[in-house]
């Protein structure tokens, strides 16, 4: 299981420290602008599933062109 933890900075450090002493935890730091872009990703494919479900209605590809 992957998890992504949101964590103030000034608690961040101890809290790693504490996840490191397990040994069946494996901890990876990255980017904030990483970690936005995997939420963005989260929430499109989100938003796709609705959209295949009927609960969002769609926008066509012309006018989000045009809007551009």
């Amino acid at each position: 299981m992957r998890v992504l933890l949101d964590i103030k900075d000034n608690k961040a450090a101890s809290l790693l420290e504490v996840l490191r002493g397990l040994p069946y935890v494996k901890t990876k730091t990255i980017s904030d602008e990483k970690a936005l872009l995997m939420e963005e990703v989260k929430e499109a494919v989100e938003n796709l599933k609705l959209v295949r479900e009927g609960k969002l209605k769609a926008r066509p590809a012309k006018e989000l062109l045009d809007e551009l």
